[in-house]
């Protein structure tokens, strides 16, 4: 384990008792310039413009929600994980011919299923995030944070099979390198001025599932051994990250329009994510039923803050404040309270299109988060 002090212990570092995860919806204006600089009707130069501003007023918006913790929404993203893992050399997107089942409140839906592939060796060509985090960094007054895909994303869907045997005949080169290619983006984070990293983590949330532990399993990997792979890995590239700078891991089943991908709860993986993981705070989604219970907060250690995401992305539906505090003290049987906070479920657009809600229902739901912290925390 790394030796930082408790984020539960400093008052004044996060995660901070009402948070976010991270990606807000983008306006429309902002969709239709990225719309056109795909087309070719309008340079880079302008858009970036357009999207500083949009940046700007999300910043504003936050922090007069009275967030301490603030954002670039993922503005300048396509998708939450695609922008970032195609960065690195070698990274291609693969479509399967497979499908994978969403699902939602109206029934399951079918899209395409693609993985990402590694078809030489990794590399780092250049700084990824690190001037879009220098951007919010100017403009907020409140901590910013920056978040990033986890590594185990370039590994889980395809397996052995995604990884070019030629450039990587041992696997365990792979894994370092993966590693190693996170670390310099982190190194390069810290240098930049952040101190509050999120890794927004999939995989664990999936292998909660019976079916998706059956898929890995069908691709010759072993659903009881991922955790603890993944949780090197992630180790190893949070090696970079300096003593003062807080590091989450949100994990996620699944956030496309409102629809998601896994059920399950967090016990086949709760020691691992908890116990074998070197970060200070963990974003669980536990809004709905798909989540599971609370009790497997009972492995969560001491010194390790547990952001509980009761408050759902995935529509506009708003819980009341005695819904959530209900919700709060039932976790506080497995976790203390004052190890734990809260947020809502997951971001609001893991991709350009965002959820099924409105900017109204979403500042609704921040400021919700904000009113019941301040009435359970003080």
């Amino acid at each position: 384990m790394n030796q930082r002090q408790s984020p539960s212990l400093r008052r004044d570092a996060p995660p901070f008792r009402a948070d976010h995860v991270g990606s807000l919806l983008r306006p429309p204006a902002l969709l239709e310039a990225r719309a056109r600089a795909r087309r070719g009707e309008t340079t880079q130069a302008e858009l970036t413009r357009l999207e500083d501003e949009a940046i700007r007023q999300a910043v504003r918006m936050q922090e007069e929600l009275g967030l301490k913790a603030v954002t670039d929404g993922e503005f300048r993203r396509t998708l939450w994980h695609a922008d970032f893992l195609l960065s690195f050399d070698n990274v291609a997107s693969v479509k399967t011919g497979a499908s994978a089942t969403f699902r939602t409140a109206d029934g399951d839906i079918e899209r395409p299923l693609s993985a990402f592939h590694v078809v030489g060796k990794l590399a780092r060509p250049r700084k990824i995030f690190v001037d879009h985090f220098a951007f919010l960094k100017s403009v907020a007054t409140q901590t910013p944070k920056q978040t990033i895909p986890s590594p185990s994303i370039l590994h889980f869907r395809a397996g052995r099979g995604g990884v070019d045997a030629k450039a990587y005949p041992h696997m365990e080169d792979f894994y370092a390198d993966l590693s190693r290619v996170y670390a310099e983006e982190i190194a390069d984070l810290a240098t930049a001025g952040c101190r509050y990293l999120q890794i927004d983590e999939t995989n664990f949330a999936y292998l909660c599932d019976p079916a998706l532990r059956a898929q890995a399993q069908a691709i010759g990997e072993d659903p009881d051994r991922l955790p603890q792979t993944y949780a090197r890995i992630i180790n190893d590239a949070l090696a970079a990250a300096p003593a003062d700078m807080t590091t989450a891991i949100h994990l996620c089943r699944g956030n496309f329009e409102g629809a998601w991908v896994a059920e399950g709860g967090y016990e086949p993986v709760a020691d691992a994510l908890f116990n074998a993981i070197d970060a200070d705070a963990y974003f669980l989604e536990y809004d709905s039923a798909r989540a599971g219970d609370f009790r497997p907060l009972r492995f969560v250690p001491d010194g390790k803050t547990v952001v509980l995401g009761l408050v759902t992305t995935k529509s506009g539906l708003l819980k009341t404040k005695d819904d959530l505090k209900r919700r709060i003290e039932e976790a506080s049987r497995h976790c203390p309270l004052e190890r734990l906070a809260l947020s809502p479920q997951c971001g609001f657009a893991s991709g350009e299109r965002g959820n099924k809600l409105t900017v109204a229902e979403e500042m609704e739901k921040l400021r919700l988060v904000v009113e019941v912290a301040q009435e359970v925390w003080g």
